[in-house]
């Protein structure tokens, strides 16, 4: 099967709002280029996660830049939860501007330059300077979380109907390649080298603060066909940004006042604030159960990093066909289904070749029901609420993100066992799935097609 496909003599356009009369300019028929160019953006940005949340930079301010491994994490925890509440705070305004304005393609450059250079610049601060390189991380990650709002919403756009699962899962196994190929690139080039690459010495960690420029670099660079190839709905006539900013607002209070036009988004959104919770959790914790229950070292604890990465992208790209044909709602479905009966799995088995089992399943099963998710919200989506309502979904994505780490805290430290604390995920996913099962996809399918209808 062909990564890309093109429908012959596709155009749309579409109003400002229901009441605007500005027509949006024509944007070309669907080709393979443009498929490619957005799928390209995940490629790009993952490497930030990949190496600045998660494998190299946390751990380095942690051991390096604060005064101690305590402190930081504490410190570092606590920049990672202020930059959740910017964006679940501004990420509906600034999607609804979005729509209003056309600004998408805008807003989209704009946060992806900024957190190239915010990422840049983290190659500066050294030991003692927190206060530096805490600002830096924040203003890059609430960038970075604030990009995957007008990304993800170039999704409906770009893919029709029955093949808008495909098309996520494909966004969702390049982001979890390109992560993984920076990491490999940081490793060999710069972090394990007696002499690393391109001059940087060892001295005062500036082959690590390196992996920073690597990541920026990384991500500006493939994220340059999206800008280039991707078509954007653009107003023919420049709008009034006060007008604007009016119209943005009206859009956010109509949003509310008609919530149960739009209940099947809602229960989606919901259902979401539970099962990412989850996931979320079993990512950040995975390791450190891996090696507190199971023993694993510091080499092993990276080639389970990778391993899991590996599965999350084959099963998003395998799943994305499954999505297509069975829908949205049944691929979440059985994507949760299999997190629960892997997660207990790795809770009440004592054997490592079962532990890895395990891994492998929920890496599998993770990348589907993320890519699952977006898509399925696409479908629900009417033309002139896209950016906004991915704004939700960011939001849906942070809001009660503090919930899962803290409930698996509560249970460790209650039962003193860390089997015990893991298991707490399986609340998240059961209780995710039964108001997932809430969700009429075809009810929401419908509303949206119906807006699209009455907005043309």
């Amino acid at each position: 099967m062909p990564l890309a496909f093109c429908v012959p003599g596709c155009v749309f356009w579409y109003p400002v709002d229901h009441q605007a009369t500005d027509r949006f300019v024509e944007t070309p028929a669907y080709r393979p280029r443009t498929i490619w160019a957005w799928a390209l953006y995940d490629f790009a940005n993952s490497a930030f996660t990949t190496l600045v949340v998660t494998f190299v930079y946390a751990a380095y301010f942690t051991q390096a830049v604060a005064p101690d491994p305590i402190s930081g994490t504490t410190l570092w925890s606590r920049a990672v939860t202020a930059s959740g509440v910017l964006v679940a705070l501004l990420s509906p305004y600034l999607g609804a501007l979005a729509d209003q304005g056309g600004y998408r393609k805008r807003f989209l450059l704009a946060v992806t330059v900024l957190c190239v250079l915010s990422t840049a610049a983290l190659y500066v601060p050294q030991s003692g300077e927190v206060l530096a390189a805490l600002v830096l991380f924040t203003i890059a990650n609430v960038a970075f979380e604030l990009g995957n709002v007008f990304y993800n919403a170039f999704l409906p756009d770009i893919a029709p109907p029955e093949r808008i699962g495909r098309v996520s899962g494909y966004g969702w196994a390049l982001g979890y390649v390109g992560g993984l190929l920076c990491l490999v690139v940081a490793l060999a080039a710069l972090i394990q080298p007696e002499t690393p690459l391109l001059g940087f010495s060892r001295e005062g960690h500036a082959n690590i603060r390196a992996t920073n420029l690597l990541v920026a670099l990384w991500y500006g660079l493939f994220s340059l066909p999206l800008f280039l190839w991707v078509p954007e709905r653009r107003p023919a006539v420049r709008p009034d940004v006060r007008k604007v900013f009016r119209q943005a607002t009206r859009q956010l209070v109509e949003t509310f006042r008609e919530v149960r036009r739009y209940r099947q988004v809602v229960r989606l959104l919901l259902a979401r604030l539970l099962y990412n919770d989850g996931l979320l959790t079993i990512f950040s914790f995975g390791g450190i159960y891996a090696a507190g229950t199971f023993g694993f070292e510091a080499d092993e604890l990276i080639v389970f990093g990778i391993v899991i990465n590996v599965a999350a992208g084959l099963g998003a790209w395998l799943f994305g066909f499954i999505d297509d044909r069975l829908g949205g709602k049944r691929t979440l479905l059985l994507s949760l289904l299999g997190l629960s009966a892997a997660s207990l799995l790795a809770v009440v088995t004592t054997s490592r070749t079962l532990f890895w089992v395990a891994a492998l399943l929920i890496g599998i099963f993770a990348g589907p029901s993320q890519s699952a998710s977006r898509s399925l919200l696409g479908r629900f989506t009417p033309p002139d609420k896209r950016n906004e309502f991915y704004g939700f979904f960011a939001f849906s994505g942070k809001a009660t993100a503090f919930l899962g780490p803290l409930l698996l805290g509560l249970f460790t430290d209650w039962a003193g066992s860390q089997r015990v604390g893991v298991s707490s995920v399986l609340l998240f996913f059961l209780t995710g799935m039964l108001l997932l099962a809430h969700v009429d996809e075809a009810e929401g399918v419908r509303l949206a097609r119906a807006a699209e209808t009455d907005g043309t």
